[in-house]
């Protein structure tokens, strides 16, 4: 039998060494479905702070002031981003959800102001922004209370950031239990951001059940028309339908009509996204003149579902760890 070897301080220190240059291997198999929340957070990158948009000028406490088009009064507000976020937390959020929930959405809602900012001029003349949900985000002031009053100033000036710049911030009601990325999910025509990917959804329980689970019905003709608006280059009657290709999560990409393929979410928008509310569909058939389907969860299913972070802040999580839960490689900064 051989004696028990004796291992010295100075082999000691070069397995340790050998240990640090390799990693742990094994844990690269630990996960193979959609990434895991509790998985290392990727903000580890220094500090990036996103420049303001150049046509926005800031008061004195360096907020910036927004011009903003009341569509229930039909004129253009001027205010401060701070104040016209609280209206538009709002809007997007019940006043009573968790804070840390509400906070989340104001860090997603002000870097979503100030990317359209950036980019995109308001369709009203004068504004930089606007209530029209058609346009920009949901805006009820008359929702404000202390505890949105709260969110929005324990997140003063905080906003993604991707490398230095403002991320496309996308959010959704309900995920149906995993997200999605942006060329599946919204048939974005870029190419693929590098701060979406797909996760767990982690959604509360309390979601209502029409949100979490749906099912709708189209007339033909209706059906065909809106295909024929998102893009579908079929005539005629209906002789066949299916799924076609599926992203990652398990959405449809597009559909067969005929075998003649469309954008399952360009279809959806054009059905009417409140009836088809997703494209993470469980059944999809044409009977007796009409077509039936069934889905799970509600919106494109890209980046934070807001049920998601409701059921993230119930297990103790914070803003900026909820926003992490859906966003890859980002951070989260202060610009004001």
């Amino acid at each position: 039998m051989k004696k028990p070897q004796k291992w010295t301080a100075f082999g000691l220190l070069m397995l340790l060494a050998v240990a640090l240059l390799t990693g742990c291997a094994w844990q690269g198999d630990a996960e193979t479905g959609p990434e895991k929340l509790d998985a290392p957070m990727e903000n580890q990158r220094s500090a990036e702070k996103p420049p303001l948009p150049d046509k926005l000028k800031t008061n004195e406490s360096g907020i910036p002031i927004l011009q903003v088009y009341q569509v229930d009064e039909e004129q253009t507000a001027e205010m401060d981003l701070e104040t016209y976020l609280q209206g538009v937390l709002a809007g997007e959020m019940k006043n009573d959800w968790p804070l840390e929930a509400l906070k989340a959405q104001a860090i997603l809602a002000r870097t979503f102001v100030l990317k359209f900012c950036t980019e995109k001029e308001s369709k009203y003349q004068g504004a930089d922004i606007s209530t029209d949900i058609e346009e920009a985000q949901a805006y009820d002031a008359t929702g404000v209370n202390e505890r949105i009053e709260q969110a929005v100033r324990e997140t003063r000036g905080m906003v993604l950031s991707y490398h230095g710049e403002l991320p496309y911030a996308w959010f959704h009601a309900h995920s149906g239990g995993v997200t999605e990325r942006a060329v599946e999910g919204l048939h974005y025509e870029k190419e693929e951001p590098g701060y979406t990917k797909v996760a767990q959804g982690r959604e509360s329980s309390l979601a209502p059940d029409d949100v979490k689970e749906w099912s709708a019905r189209f007339s033909e003709e209706e059906f065909l028309a809106a295909a024929q608006k998102a893009g579908w280059q079929g005539s005629g009657s209906l002789e066949s339908l299916e799924i076609g290709q599926k992203g990652e999560s398990g959405r449809a990409v597009t559909l067969r009509i005929n075998g003649e393929t469309v954008s399952a979410p360009e279809l959806r928008l054009a059905l009417d996204a409140t009836k088809m509310r997703s494209t993470l569909l469980t059944e999809l058939k044409a009977e007796n003149g009409a077509i039936f389907m069934s889905g799970k969860g509600y919106g494109h299913g890209v980046g934070m579902p807001q049920w998601g972070a409701y059921g993230l802040a119930e297990e103790g999580k914070t803003a900026e760890e909820i926003v992490h839960a859906y966003f890859r490689d980002v951070t989260v900064e202060t610009l004001w």
